[in-house]
C-alpha cells in the first residue's frame, strides 16, 4: 500500500490540476480524430499534439507504432507507448486508453459546437471528453502528478494510448500487440472502456457477441389476394417469436454478469414494401445476442438454424442467415488477480466504496488483452454518455480516476 502520507501529497497535487485538466480536455476536443471509415482523417494529428504534451511533461521514452491506413491521409494510425521508469523494471503497470472518437451524430441535438468542449455545472461537454479522454487525460496526470513531487514508483509505469477502438482495433492495440512485445504476463493493465456511477464495477469477463441478419424470402402479392403470395414479414414474425425459445434452451445462470442470463433479442428491422396494400416477399430483420461464455457460440448458432428450417416448412419461405458479427468471450481476467486487487484497494481509498469484479454483455477493448493471454480489467468512473449527443465528463470524476491510477501506480 502507498504510505498515506505520500498518497495525501499526490492526491492534493491533483486537485490542483484542475484547471489544467479541463485545458488538456478542450484541447483535444478540439481535434476531432474519427476513423476514416466513419469519415475522419484518423489520430495523427492528436497524437502528434500529445507526444509533444507528454515530452514536455517530462516523459521522454515515447515509442510511436505507427499502423498502415491508406485511407487515413497520413498513410497510417499512430499508437502512442509511452514509459515513466520506476524503480524496479520487473513489470510496468499499463493504463490503455484510445485516442479515436465517433462521429458526433445529428448535430441539431448538441446544445453546443461539440468539437468546441464548453464547462457547465461542474460537466466538460463535448465529442470525446468521456470515451475516452476523461482517462486519457487523468493517466497523463496521474504521472504528471508523481513527476511534480519527484516521486518515484516502485515499478515502471506506462501510457498506452491508441488508435481504432471505435472501429474495430485492428490498428490499434491488436497491431501493437502483433507487432511488439512490450506487454508481459506479470503486467497490471487497466482499461477505462467501462465502468458505472459509483466506480464500483471492475469489468473481468464479457460474453459472447453474435449478431445475424435474417432474411426471409416469401412471394410478393396484392394484399386484398394474400392466397396468391407468401407473405415473408408473417413468416418472419413467426419466426422472432420462435426465437424466444432461446431464453429457455439457454436458461443458465450466473451472477457476476448483469443481466445474469444469456439475451436474445431482435433488434433492427429493414423497410419491406412501401405501401400497405402489398404483401411483402423480402423482409429483413437482425438479432443481437449476448451469450454466457459456458455455450459455445456455435452451438447457439445451429439452434437457430434449425428453428429457421421449421419455419421455412410451416411457411413456405426460405430463410437466409447471415453473419454481422461474431466475437466469443474471451477468457475472464481472475478475480484474485493482481489488478483487481490493486483497483479494489484504490478505489477502497479514493472512494470509501468497495469495488467488485463484474462481467458485462457489452464488449470491450480488454478482450483484446485476455485473447492474447493477459489478464486486464476494466475500471473508470462514469456517468456514461459515451456515443450520445451533449457526451460529457464530469470534472470531479476525471481527477478521482487520476487518483485511484495514482493509487494503483504506487503500491509495491
Amino acid at each position: 500500500m502507498p504510505d498515506k502520507k505520500i498518497f495525501s501529497r499526490l492526491a492534493k497535487r491533483l486537485d490542483s490540476y484542475r484547471n489544467e485538466m479541463i485545458e488538456l480536455q478542450t484541447r483535444l476536443c478540439a481535434i476531432p480524430a474519427i476513423a476514416p471509415s466513419s469519415g475522419g482523417e484518423g489520430e495523427a494529428k492528436k497524437a502528434e499534439f500529445l507526444e509533444s504534451y507528454l515530452r514536455k511533461s517530462g516523459l521522454n521514452d515515447i515509442r510511436i507504432i505507427k499502423a498502415p491506413d491508406q485511407e487515413a491521409p497520413a498513410g497510417y494510425r499512430p499508437n502512442i507507448l509511452a514509459i515513466y521508469p520506476g524503480k524496479s523494471s520487473a513489470k510496468t503497470v499499463w493504463v490503455m486508453t484510445h485516442l479515436d472518437v465517433v462521429p458526433p451524430g445529428e448535430l441539431a441535438l448538441w446544445r453546443g459546437d461539440p468539437f468546441r468542449a464548453w464547462v457547465e455545472q461542474g460537466k466538460i461537454y463535448g465529442r470525446g471528453v468521456e470515451d475516452n479522454q476523461q482517462d486519457l487525460v487523468a493517466s497523463i496526470f496521474a504521472i504528471k502528478a508523481l513527476l511534480a513531487e519527484n516521486i518515484k514508483p516502485a515499478y515502471d509505469l506506462g501510457l498506452a494510448l491508441v488508435a481504432d477502438e471505435e472501429t474495430g482495433s485492428q490498428k490499434g492495440i491488436e497491431y501493437v500487440l502483433n507487432q511488439t512485445e512490450v506487454f508481459r504476463s506479470n503486467d497490471l493493465i487497466i482499461v477505462p472502456d467501462a465502468g458505472n456511477e459509483k466506480g464500483t464495477m471492475i469489468e473481468v469477463a464479457e460474453k459472447s457477441i453474435l449478431w445475424l441478419r435474417i432474411k426471409t424470402l416469401g412471394k410478393q402479392t396484392h394484399g386484398s389476394t394474400p392466397e396468391k403470395g407468401i407473405n415473408s414479414f408473417k413468416a418472419a414474425s413467426f419466426l422472432i417469436t420462435e426465437f424466444q425459445k432461446l431464453y429457455r434452451f439457454y436458461d443458465l445462470k450466473n451472477r457476476l454478469f448483469g443481466p445474469p442470463v444469456s439475451t436474445f433479442e431482435p433488434t433492427k428491422k429493414e423497410a419491406n414494401v412501401p405501401n400497405v396494400n402489398t404483401i411483402p416477399g423480402e423482409d429483413v430483420f437482425y438479432m443481437d445476442c449476448r451469450i454466457l461464455p459456458d455455450y459455445p457460440v456455435e452451438k447457439v448458432e445451429k439452434t437457430i438454424r434449425k428453428m429457421a428450417d421449421s419455419v421455412e416448412r410451416k411457411c413456405k419461405v426460405k430463410i437466409e442467415i447471415s453473419l454481422v458479427q461474431k466475437a466469443p468471450a474471451a477468457p475472464p481476467t481472475s478475480t484474485r488477480s493482481a489488478v483487481i486487487q490493486a483497483l479494489k484497494k484504490a478505489v477502497r481509498e479514493v472512494y470509501q466504496l468497495e469495488a467488485r469484479p463484474m462481467g458485462i454483455g457489452g464488449g470491450t477493448v480488454a478482450a483484446i488483452f485476455r485473447r492474447a493471454g493477459f489478464e486486464a480489467a476494466c475500471w473508470s468512473k462514469l456517468d456514461e454518455t459515451a456515443h450520445m449527443p451533449n457526451e460529457y465528463c464530469l470534472i470531479d470524476n476525471m481527477i478521482g480516476d487520476a487518483k485511484v491510477f495514482t493509487h494503483v501506480f504506487m503500491q509495491d
